[in-house]
């Protein structure tokens, strides 16, 4: 059977988050180093990207680099960087044909200055796409960015800017790297692990979580849509009990 013939297109998560795990595993496994797992992750990528824009998803951010990450070997980060850029330049075409319009977040600045110009670059050309926001978080860290959220609004505090009776939820989010984005709705992460990892904290504080031991580069479109109807199969209360949701008749 089809399986995105089982998907409801009138309860499609508006943001999807990935944990793209299990590279260096699946390399592992054929006897190759973690760089052979990274260089072959790119269908993934571009499966879950086509799936969320066909479905009708608003947006979609993968977990490309943690700050966390820096921690790895000189060479692997080497390689990702350079991996990066590649596939920006690559990928920018089908970008272009299916209306993606690329965003990133984190401490971009930390970013080897080529890797910035294309990652601005592409930004740039795509700024104008509309049918589906992929932002990509790297050298990210969703405490760093909660730390930078705080010291941003305590300087307006300061400078008289903003009073501390005006800070609320709403505030909180318009200083976040996502202030342009809808909360997260789902997130997916792979290979078996079961833990978030300092990403998007504040942003999944209702999302639903699925965990999967596919490994990354064995994702598919097939698998995107698994977790689209776990999604679907659950029932989101928001704090209400589930006679609010669905009172009884």
């Amino acid at each position: 059977m089809d399986k995105r013939s089982l998907i409801n297109s009138h309860n499609i998560p508006k943001h999807v988050a990935v944990i793209m795990d299990g590279n260096g595993r699946w390399a592992h496994g054929k006897g190759m180093n973690r760089i052979f797992g990274h260089k072959n992750a790119l269908t993934a990528v571009r499966e879950t990207i086509e799936a969320s824009a066909e479905l009708g998803t608003e947006a979609i951010t993968l977990y490309a680099f943690s700050t966390e990450n820096w921690k790895r070997p000189k060479l692997e980060i080497n390689a990702l960087m350079s991996l990066l850029i590649t596939s920006l330049n690559k990928e920018l075409k089908t970008f272009q044909k299916n209306e993606v319009k690329v965003n990133a977040i984190g401490n971009i600045k930390s970013l080897p200055e080529n890797a910035q110009k294309t990652l601005t670059e592409v930004i740039n050309k795509t700024q104008i796409n509309n049918k589906i926001v992929l932002t990509l978080a790297l050298s990210y860290g969703a405490r760093e960015e909660i730390v930078n959220t705080i010291k941003n609004i305590s300087k307006k505090v300061v400078n008289n800017e903003l009073t501390i009776e005006e800070i609320d939820e709403k505030i909180i989010n318009n200083h976040l790297y996502t202030f342009n984005l809808p909360d997260v709705d789902l997130m997916i992460r792979t290979s078996g692990e079961q833990r978030i990892s300092n990403f998007l904290l504040w942003q999944m504080a209702y999302a639903e979580l699925y965990f999967t031991s596919i490994l990354w580069p064995d994702f598919r479109k097939e698998h995107f849509y698994d977790a689209i109807i776990e999604y679907q199969n659950r029932e989101r209360r928001f704090g209400k009990t589930s006679n609010q949701i669905t009172p009884e008749e």
